[in-house]
């Protein structure tokens, strides 16, 4: 009877210790979430929807032009909007279509083939693609499988202030502990 005695307690005992650990575990996963969790912008375009081909018109075998994006401000910290457009299927690795630095915080659009000019006439300015070019450079993957094109938005909650022509590294270094929010929409593109 002792020995029954025992291993009940004993198994009272660990289960107290595990409902402790568990709710502890718990606890410290809600904050972690709440401290580093970052507000999400909603990225949308009338040209595709999220996960859908995008229309050649946008690509190196169409007009190479920017498609229209709508977006969210989720919070008034917001400053102003940085966007990277990339590929990660490309051979070499990501590869850098777009950037656009410094977009107003009051502004919640891009129209249909921005200029690629290097300062754009609401005061954001046009990074450097890894074609080595400024401004928007389309989807134009080797022939094969669809490769995916993510449009990333960050809200950030200073101003950059980077000159013209910033790379992706430069730009992610500077907005580096200043992302308030931030969204992506993937379009596909294959040829």
């Amino acid at each position: 009877m002792s020995r029954t005695l025992f291993f009940i307690t004993i198994m009272i005992l660990t289960a107290g210790i595990l409902f402790i650990h568990a709710e502890s575990r718990q606890k410290k996963s809600l904050q972690t979430k709440s401290k580093g969790k970052k507000m999400e912008i909603k990225l949308e375009s009338p040209a595709f929807k999220n996960g859908e081909p995008i229309p050649s018109k946008y690509t190196c075998d169409g007009e190479n032009i920017s498609p229209a994006l709508y977006w969210n401000k989720p919070s008034d910290k917001i400053k102003n909007f940085c966007l990277i457009v990339e590929d990660p299927d490309a051979p070499g690795g990501d590869f850098v279509h777009c950037i656009i630095i410094d977009i107003p915080g009051k502004l919640n659009s891009l129209q249909e083939n921005v200029t690629n000019q290097k300062n754009l006439p609401d005061g954001a300015e046009m990074g450097t693609n890894d074609a080595r070019r400024i401004g928007y450079f389309g989807p134009c993957p080797p022939s094969g499988g669809a490769h995916r094109y993510y449009f990333r938005i960050y809200g950030i909650d200073t101003i950059l202030k980077m000159d013209a022509g910033a790379t992706k590294n430069e730009v992610l270094k500077a907005m580096k502990g200043h992302i308030v929010a931030q969204g992506e929409l993937m379009g596909k593109y294959q040829r």
